[in-house]
């Protein structure tokens, strides 16, 4: 079951108990997906493995190159693919809040500290240097913080492409009609990825099922699933 989230939903729905439940962006006034239940405890489900992580050569902020499996092994990890000048409202700066809501969650409680990480790995290495990506996560990236929070860019879109074949990501550059000419903006389906501490992909989050209560839970599910008490 490559999606489990709308196999979540729809049983949690037939099954009554639902309440009315709605996010505002940080950023603005767009509203994410609404939802309309309650999702099940942390613990009560079963997240399936899907696919292993992909693998690839990727560049950290300080521009050091690194093998991905660094950043998708050891803990569970929350990978999102993103460029940092998506204006996209239900791209990638929906999925930026998000992953802001899901992190401040799992910051109350200190059972969870260390043993979570994000990843934020761009498909854009031409305008994504590792020094813009710097400035990008500037404040996320903290390692004092609750969990580690990675912003990754790659040398080329050669290095680029296996990863994200790898991973199912579909991106496509836009081009200007006339010209020809890529005008700086990607057309991409947005996907957000759980990966458990074996690097195993566990959950796919689109647009519609990318919602912090949900993905705060599924992580507390792997958590418990290794062991770790949650109160």
């Amino acid at each position: 079951m490559r999606f489990s989230s709308l196999w979540r939903i729809t049983r949690f729905l037939n099954g009554g108990g639902c309440f009315f439940l709605v996010f505002l962006l940080c950023t603005g006034s767009h509203a994410a997906p609404v939802m309309d239940f309650e999702p099940p405890a942390a613990g009560t489900y079963k997240l399936h493995r899907i696919q292993p992580a992909s693998e690839g050569w990727v560049l950290d902020a300080s521009g050091k190159r690194r093998k991905l499996s660094r950043y998708t092994q050891g803990k569970v990890t929350l990978l999102a693919f993103m460029y940092s000048s998506c204006a996209d409202p239900n791209g990638c700066p929906y999925a930026l809040t998000v992953m802001h809501l899901v992190k401040s969650e799992l910051e109350k409680l200190p059972q969870t500290k260390g043993k979570v990480r994000f990843v934020s790995l761009s498909f854009d290495p031409v305008r994504d240097t590792p020094q813009v990506l710097a400035l990008y996560g500037n404040g996320h990236a903290d390692t004092a913080q609750h969990l580690d929070w990675d912003f990754l860019t790659t040398r080329s879109r050669r290095e680029l492409v296996p990863i994200l074949n790898g991973f199912g990501q579909d991106v496509g550059v836009d081009v200007d009609k006339q010209t020809g000419k890529p005008i700086g903006s990607y057309s991409h389906v947005l996907k957000v990825f759980l990966i458990d501490r074996q690097s195993k992909v566990r959950e796919i989050y689109t647009t519609d099922y990318l919602l912090p209560a949900m993905v705060l839970n599924d992580i507390k599910t792997l958590l418990i699933e290794d062991g770790t008490q949650l109160k």
